[in-house]
């Protein structure tokens, strides 16, 4: 997890670089840095699932994971729909990194 050097926010990746959302700063990725996100289309909503070990940051709650019955799994909020719907809470596996999320 990277934060702005400027205003103290937590950076998020953008077109190859990490970028502020709060002032707009941006940081080169290193290119040597594993891979940490990738982008899924479901029902026309772009999502971002994360990938390798970049749970290290995510609160962690305990859920049984449908894949390998571990009880352990991080856990993130996105907004898919509209803003006056709730947001859809998605959880990866602590041990098997099996990512799934939460109906409401």
């Amino acid at each position: 997890m990277q934060f702005c050097p400027k205003c103290k926010s937590m950076m998020f990746p953008k077109n190859g670089n990490l970028q502020c959302r709060k002032c707009g700063h941006t940081l080169p990725i290193e290119k040597n840095a594993e891979a940490f996100v990738s982008k899924a289309k479901i029902d026309d909503h772009e999502v971002v699932v994360l990938e390798g070990e970049q749970t290290s940051g995510l609160p962690t709650t305990n859920v049984k994971c449908p894949e390998c019955g571990n009880n352990t799994a991080a856990w993130w909020l996105r907004q898919l729909r509209s803003a006056d719907e709730s947001e859809t809470r998605f959880f990866k596996c602590t041990k098997c990194g099996f990512t799934w999320r939460e109906y409401d």
